[in-house]
């Protein structure tokens, strides 16, 4: 087995409706467990979710989880999540951009960078920061 690393993202209670946001853009499955199925948190916490993932056909893997309230939540974002391809994933990837931008913000438009790629950053509408890359292509979204 080979080692991998992915993102796992932090909600105070907002787990299940990102999850179903990331499924809505890159399609997928996603698994969840709550609190409540382990008996752990409290009484209220019980629906939120202890982890979830969702895998799609492309090998994305995103993991997520509500922090309990007893467990400090950073309210400061200092990662950002990378999407990147070639050419022929361009109609792939400028569709992943417009749907996060979708109740987000965009901070730089998806469009040729002075590198030569296209290149563009959206805070998504959980407040998640993402760029995306695509090599050698003049984006148009």
């Amino acid at each position: 087995m080979s080692t991998k690393l992915t993102p796992y993202l932090a909600f105070r209670d907002g787990a299940r409706e990102a999850l179903d946001f990331y499924r809505s853009v890159f399609g997928g499955d996603y698994t969840a467990t709550t609190f409540g199925e382990f008996h752990m948190g409290g009484p209220h916490e019980s629906e939120k979710i202890m982890h979830g993932q969702l895998v799609t056909a492309d090998g994305i893997l995103l993991m997520a989880a509500d922090r309990p309230d007893d467990i400090p939540l950073e309210s400061e974002n200092s990662i950002s999540l990378s999407l990147f391809g070639g050419a022929d994933d361009a109609d792939e990837l400028i569709g992943y951009f417009e749907a996060l931008a979708v109740g987000g913000a965009v901070s730089v438009p998806l469009e040729q960078a002075p590198w030569g790629d296209s290149f563009g950053m959206v805070d998504d509408r959980f407040g998640l920061h993402w760029m995306v890359n695509i090599a050698g292509a003049a984006a148009t979204p």
